[in-house]
């Protein structure tokens, strides 16, 4: 069974960190390019950042270039996002997806909201 496990959301205050996490199990994670997407209320799902399978291809949007770092562990089958100098309009949902080809799995989703 495949399972995508977010964690580390929360409420932070404007300027604060959070780093999330995603445990993925039940496929070869190190085969699959892994994505942070978000979601705010009344929007539509927004790619924030991706990872190649080896972590040599990295991409941002542009709004968190800079204050967000995307990396893996293929041994522990993680993703993490490291989100810097958080801005209220960061606040959303955060989903991990997995992708290979026509195969797509997502996560739960945890919430990150910043306010002071």
């Amino acid at each position: 069974q495949v399972q995508l496990v977010e964690s580390g959301g929360g409420l932070v205050q404007p300027g604060g960190s959070l780093r999330l996490s995603c445990v993925g199990s039940g496929f070869t994670f190190s085969t699959f390019r892994m994505s942070w997407f978000r979601q705010a209320p009344g929007k539509e799902r927004e790619l924030v950042a991706s990872i190649r399978t080896a972590g040599n291809d990295i991409n941002y949007r542009e709004s968190v270039q800079g204050r967000f770092t995307i990396s893996r562990d293929n041994v522990n089958n993680i993703v993490y996002l490291q989100m810097n100098s958080l801005k209220p309009e960061d606040t959303a949902v955060y989903y991990c997806k997995a992708n290979l080809g026509l195969k797509s799995y997502w996560g739960q989703g945890t919430q990150v909201t910043v306010s002071s």
